[in-house]
Formats: C-alpha cells, sequence, structure tokens
C-alpha cells in the first residue's frame, strides 16, 4: 500500500512540477486542486496549516510540498514529494536557461520572456486566492488575511511584523475564547 501512496506522490507532484512557472507558490493551486479535490489525501484547513507551517519557516517556498508528502507518508513521502517537486522541473530549468542564453536578445525569446511574466504573476495572484479559501473561515481570519494583505503591500515594514502580529491576534482571541 505504501509503494503505491509513494508512486502516486511522485507522479502527482512530478507532473505538477512540470508547470511550475513561478515557483511552487505559483502551482499551489494546482496542488491544492490535486491534494484535496481530487485524491483526498486531506482536507482544505490541513492543506492550508501545512503550507502556513512552510511560509513561517525560513527556507525554500517548496516546503510546503515536502510536508505533505511527510503527512502523507513520513519521511519516505517527505523525500519522494520532493525529489519529484524540484527534479523535473529543475532539469527543464537547466536546459531552459541554456537555450535561453544561447538564444538571449532574439526577438522571439524576448516575447516568450515577456508573455510568462503576466503568467506567473496570475499564478500567484490564483495561490492567494485558493488559500484564503481553505484558511479563511470567519470574519477574524478575513479580517487578518485582508489586513496583512494591505499592510504589505501600503507599508514598506518587514512581513515578519504581520506574522507576528496576526499570531498575537490569533491567540488574544483564543484566549478570550472568540476564535477557536
Amino acid at each position: 500500500m505504501k509503494d503505491g501512496l509513494l508512486g502516486q506522490i511522485a507522479t502527482t507532484f512530478a507532473s505538477v512540477s512540470l508547470v511550475a512557472v513561478g515557483g511552487a507558490n505559483a502551482v499551489m493551486p494546482e496542488i491544492h486542486r490535486q491534494v484535496v479535490d481530487q485524491l483526498h489525501w486531506m482536507d482544505g484547513a490541513t492543506f492550508a496549516n501545512l503550507f502556513a507551517v512552510a511560509q513561517a519557516a525560513p527556507g525554500p517556498n517548496v516546503l510546503f510540498v515536502s510536508l505533505i508528502g511527510w503527512h502523507m507518508a513520513g519521511f519516505a513521502g517527505l523525500a519522494v514529494a520532493t525529489l519529484a517537486i524540484m527534479l523535473p522541473s529543475g532539469l527543464v530549468a537547466f536546459a531552459a536557461g541554456r537555450l535561453v542564453a544561447r538564444l538571449d536578445g532574439h526577438p522571439l525569446m524576448q516575447a516568450a520572456k515577456s508573455g510568462l511574466v503576466p503568467i506567473a504573476v496570475g499564478l500567484i495572484l490564483a495561490s492567494g486566492l485558493v488559500m484564503s479559501r481553505a484558511a479563511d473561515h470567519d470574519v477574524l481570519t478575513i479580517a487578518i488575511t485582508l489586513g496583512t494583505a494591505a499592510f504589505v503591500f501600503f507599508r514598506e515594514n518587514s512581513p515578519l511584523w504581520a506574522l507576528a502580529g496576526g499570531a498575537l491576534l490569533g491567540i488574544g482571541t483564543y484566549l478570550l475564547g472568540l476564535f477557536s
């Protein structure tokens, strides 16, 4: 059974890896769709929690995929998920980098680069919307999400201030019995 699950983890994340234009966060909606909606490996709240832990921890953004693998199949799942999400896109990025270096300055290459930028931005925006749907269940969490977005967009302070503020607000409302 575990070998079958490890194979599913490998194929799921390897296929997503090949379309990871903009990084792991850009394909987070597709990962959510696969892991929560199609494969039913976990619910949306668990997915949001794993994503939040990975984003709060230092290290690469792809860490949330490793945590999904660990959640599903322990250390073996972590290793398989990490390799599956990184290896295919890493090989494609290496080959594309060599091609771009060779064709840099060509008008078609400039056009391709210009076309990929809005795609990456759109994928990242979709990631934020998917995560807000999974994590925001009441007025408080919606307010924290909107407040954090506004703080990061309009202020030049470190996003760590928003992270600390949201954590303190969550702890305070929990202690007051307003948030469970």
